[in-house]
C-alpha cells in the first residue's frame, strides 16, 4: 500500500548555554530573550545525535510493540548525547499515554530529547499544543518553543567545544500539519515567521562567530519541495541510500531553502515522512536526508527493517558523519558528508 492509499483508507477509517541570550520576536517592542539549550562535545571529541522518526505509536495496540522495541535497542546500541524524533511519533488514543509509552526509553536512560512535531501527532484527541506540553513535561525532554511564531516545536539547539564557543547550532522548525486552504490544500509549511526567526538566529550567530557562517543542520518532519526538484533536476545531485516513494511535500514553497543558503550555514535538511525512504543527496550544495523510519505496523511501511539514524560530529572537524542501524543491528549508508559525495556545489 503507497502513501496515498493508506492516507485514503485511515482517513475512512476515522483515524548550558555558552551565548548571550538571542532576540526571539520580531517587533522590537515585543523582543524576549531565549536561551538556547546547549551541549559540549565528549571528551574525546565526538557528539551523536540519535534521529528517530515516524515511530506512529499506539498504547496498547500490538503493531506497536517493534517500535518500542527498535527504540530501546537503538538507545543501547549507539547511547547517544541527543535525541531528536522529527515526528508523527503517535498514531492513536490515548494520545498522552502513547505519548509517554514511546518516550519513555529515553526519559529512563536519561539522554536529553527533543521533538519536532510531524502532522499526524496532534490528530488524536489532543491538539498539537497540548501534545507539546505533554511532550515537554516527560523528565529529559528539552523542547522549549518560541513564542510569537508558527507552530510549537520550534527550537534551536547549540554544541559548543572544549574553548565554550558554539561550534554548531541545530534548528528544529515545526512543519505543521495540513493546510485549510482551498486553494493551496495539502501538507502544511514552514511559515513566513519561521523563517524570519532562523534568519535572525543565524545572523546572530554568525556575528558571533567572528563573521563565519556558524556550521548548522535541520530538523523537520515534512520534507520541502526541493527534495522533489532534485529528483527532477539530475545533473547537481548525488544519491546514496533508498527511495521507495516520492517524497510528499506541502504544495506551498514558502522560501526555506533559498534562506538557508542565502545564510549559509545549514549544511543539511533531515527529515521524516516518508516511510520508504532512508537516502541521503547532495543538491546544489545542500544536503536532504531521510532519517530511517523507526515505527511498526500501525501504518505503511516497506523499508524494513524499521531503525534510525545517527548523525556524529567531531570537534575541529568540518562536516559530519551519517549512518543507519537496522533493528537487529546492521549498520548501513555509513556516509561522510561531503567526503563521500561526488558533488561538492
Amino acid at each position: 500500500m503507497n502513501r496515498r492509499d493508506f492516507l485514503r483508507n485511515s482517513a475512512a477509517a476515522g483515524i548550558v548555554s555558552a551565548i548571550p541570550a538571542i532576540p526571539v520576536n520580531a517587533a522590537p517592542k515585543e523582543q524576549k530573550t531565549y536561551q538556547p539549550k546547549t551541549f559540549r562535545f565528549r571528551s574525546d571529541g565526538t557528539f551523536k545525535i540519535l534521529q528517530f522518526t515516524d515511530t506512529h505509536y499506539i498504547a496498547g495496540d500490538a503493531r506497536s510493540e517493534r517500535a518500542r522495541k527498535n527504540v530501546i535497542e537503538m538507545l543501547d546500541a549507539e547511547k547517544p548525547d541527543l535525541v531528536i524524533h522529527t515526528g508523527d511519533s503517535i498514531f492513536g488514543k490515548p494520545a498522552e499515554e502513547s505519548l509517554r509509552e514511546v518516550f519513555a526509553p529515553i526519559s529512563e536512560r536519561k539522554i536529553p530529547f527533543a521533538l519536532a512535531m510531524g502532522n499526524h501527532d496532534g490528530q488524536f484527541g489532543k491538539n498539537r499544543h497540548e501534545v507539546f506540553e505533554i511532550v515537554k513535561s516527560i523528565p529529559y525532554n528539552i523542547n522549549q518553543g518560541i513564542e510569537g511564531i508558527y507552530g510549537d516545536t520550534n527550537d534551536l539547539i547549540l554544541l559548543s567545544g572544549s574553548d565554550g564557543k558554539p561550534k554548531w547550532a541545530f534548528y528544529l522548525f515545526d512543519s505543521g500539519d495540513s493546510i485549510d486552504d482551498p486553494d493551496m490544500k495539502g501538507y502544511d509549511y514552514i511559515h513566513f515567521d519561521q523563517i524570519d526567526w532562523y534568519r535572525r538566529q543565524s545572523t546572530a550567530l554568525r556575528e558571533q562567530n567572528g563573521g563565519t557562517p556558524l556550521p548548522s543542520l535541520a530538523f523537520f518532519h515534512i520534507p520541502l519541495q526541493e527534495f522533489t526538484y532534485a529528483l527532477r533536476y539530475d545533473t547537481h545531485r548525488d544519491m546514496k541510500g533508498n527511495m521507495g516513494e516520492d517524497p510528499s511535500p506541502s504544495n506551498v514553497n514558502s522560501g526555506l531553502f533559498v534562506a538557508m543558503k542565502e545564510q549559509k550555514d545549514v549544511q543539511a535538511i533531515i527529515c521524516g515522512h516518508d516511510h520508504d525512504n532512508d537516502y541521503s543527496m547532495q543538491w546544489r550544495g545542500m544536503f536532504f536526508i531521510y532519517g530511517r523510519f523507526s515505527g511498526c505496523d500501525t501504518v505503511y511501511n516497506h523499508l524494513k527493517p524499521n531503525g534510525a539514524r545517527i548523525i556524529e560530529l567531531k570537534e575541529g572537524e568540518a562536516g559530519f558523519h551519517s549512518w543507519v542501524r537496522h533493528f537487529g543491528g546492521e549498520i548501513t549508508l555509513d556516509l561522510r558528508y561531503p567526503d563521500s559525495f561526488k558533488y561538492k556545489k
